[in-house]
């Protein structure tokens, strides 16, 4: 059996993908390509990151690959197995994306990583953390006493919000902003003291 994880490792999506293979117990390799190079295309029909290869099954984008390793190989479930809890896993995975990502990663931390001439735009990440201030009071209700955002266990909702809260934390406003919602620390704390998390620590992008 071989399972290649293809993608840039500072990707917060390929992140969620390897995470999802450590939880799993699942050997894999890491194929560091970065986005919208030949390879990636050849990969991905928008030339994005993370695809997968397993023995030969080709898949693309983050939401199947990590479905798809979770049904197809042994280990804890990251799915749950009530219907309305896994559909709470899956609107807060769909939340990750449609919202959380641009705002979070596009218009805050990239502004900072990919600043031009080395300023970063205001006019871009100023009324971004604003959102993200809101943004992270809804996690912090949905939190509420646990230390996962669905139920008592870990979920791969927790696996795709993972990778974005860290990315916030080492912005220069990331500790004001966590340290307005301490149930969202409560979450981020319980995942660092897992091995799918170390594992997978990214280089700082920059």
């Amino acid at each position: 059996m071989t399972l290649t994880i293809h993608g840039f490792p500072i990707s917060t999506y390929v992140r969620t993908a390897r995470m999802t293979c450590v939880e799993k117990g699942v050997d894999y390799q890491l194929d560091p390509i970065p986005p919208d190079d030949c390879k990636a295309r050849g990969l991905h029909p928008f030339g994005k990151v993370p695809a997968m290869d397993h023995d030969g099954f080709k898949l693309f984008e983050s939401g199947a690959i990590c479905r798809y390793i979770d049904a197809a190989f042994q280990g804890p479930a990251l799915q749950p197995a009530d219907i309305k809890a896994r559909a709470l896993m899956d609107q807060w995975i769909s939340v990750a994306g449609d919202a959380l990502y641009d705002v979070m990663i596009r218009k805050f931390v990239l502004q900072y990583v990919f600043a031009k001439d080395g300023k970063p735009d205001r006019s871009v990440i100023d009324p971004a953390i604003g959102q993200i201030r809101e943004q992270l009071g809804v996690l912090d209700r949905a939190y509420g006493a646990r230390d996962f955002v669905v139920g008592d266990s870990l979920t791969l909702a927790d696996l795709f919000l993972a990778p974005l809260l860290f990315y916030v934390g080492k912005m220069p406003e990331g500790g004001e902003l966590l340290g307005a919602v301490p149930a969202v620390r409560r979450g981020i704390a319980a995942i660092e003291t897992r091995k799918s998390c170390a594992e997978t620590m990214p280089p700082m992008p920059g």
